[in-house]
C-alpha cells in the first residue's frame, strides 16, 4: 500500500465512527414506521467522523507506522 493512503489510527477510528452513524441510521430506517429520532443520531454520529478525524490528525494520529 502507498504511503499516507489512508492506513493511519486517525483514518481507521473516522471510518469506524462513521459506519457507526450509518449503521444506526439504516436501523432507524428500517423500523416501521421509521423512527426519525434514531435517524437523526445516526446522522449526527456520522457527520462527526470527518471533524473526528481532523482533531486525531492535528493530534499526531495521522503517521504511519511503517
Amino acid at each position: 500500500m502507498a504511503s499516507g493512503h489512508g492506513n493511519t489510527p486517525a483514518a481507521w477510528t473516522a471510518v469506524a465512527v462513521a459506519m457507526l452513524g450509518f449503521v444506526v441510521g439504516s436501523v432507524a430506517l428500517l423500523q416501521t414506521p421509521a423512527n426519525m429520532t434514531l435517524l437523526w443520531i445516526g446522522i449526527i454520529v456520522a457527520v462527526v467522523a470527518f471533524p473526528l478525524f481532523l482533531v486525531l490528525a492535528r493530534l499526531g494520529f495521522d503517521a504511519s507506522d511503517h
